[in-house]
C-alpha cells in the first residue's frame, strides 16, 4: 500500500477535509511514507483552494489544508493509487463509471473504513451551515482512523 486518493465532487469540502484527516491518522500510525491526495469527479473548482468553512473545520481539529487546490479526477489516478474512496454513492458511481478496464486502484466508499456507523456517505456540507462542516469532519476522522489501522494491518502481514 503506497498511496490514497479521497474524492468528492467538487473537490473543496469533503475530500480535502478527508485528505487532512487521512494524513493525519497515517502520521499518528506511523505511516509517514504513504502518499495522499484528493480530487473532485466534476472539474467545476479546479485550480481553487478549499471552501474557507472547511479550511476552518479542519484548523480547529489541528490540520491545516489550506494549501489545496482542487483538480479533477483522470483515468491515469486508477492505477497512480491503491485506495480510491468516494465520500458518497454518486461519486462512488461516477468513479466506477470513469475506472478504466485492468486498472489496479480499488474503489471503496470511504465511511466503509469507518466501523459500525448508521451512515454510510459523508454529507455534502456546501450548501448548509458551518456545523454542517463539523459533522462530516465527525465522520472523516472516524473513517480516517479506520483506514489508517486497515493499512497497518496489511502492512503487518
Amino acid at each position: 500500500m503506497k498511496s490514497i486518493l479521497l474524492v468528492c465532487l467538487g473537490n473543496i469540502c469533503r475530500s480535502p477535509m478527508a485528505e487532512g484527516a487521512v494524513r493525519l491518522a497515517l502520521d499518528k500510525t506511523g505511516l509517514t511514507h504513504i502518499e495522499t491526495d484528493s480530487a473532485g469527479t466534476s472539474g467545476w473548482h479546479v485550480g481553487s483552494p478549499p471552501d474557507a468553512r472547511a479550511v476552518k473545520a479542519a484548523l480547529m481539529r489541528d490540520m491545516d489544508i489550506s494549501g489545496q487546490r482542487a483538480r479533477q479526477i483522470d483515468a491515469a489516478d486508477f492505477d497512480r493509487f491503491d485506495i480510491i474512496a468516494a465520500m458518497d454513492q454518486n461519486n462512488y458511481a461516477r468513479l466506477r463509471e470513469l475506472q478504466p478496464d485492468g486498472s489496479t486502484g480499488r474503489v471503496h466508499l470511504f465511511l466503509e473504513f469507518a466501523g459500525e456507523l448508521p451512515v454510510r456517505e459523508v454529507p455534502d456540507p456546501y450548501y448548509g451551515r458551518e456545523d454542517g462542516f463539523d459533522h462530516a469532519l465527525d465522520l472523516i476522522e472516524q473513517a480516517a482512523r479506520g483506514l489508517a489501522h486497515y493499512i497497518a494491518a496489511r502492512a503487518k502481514g
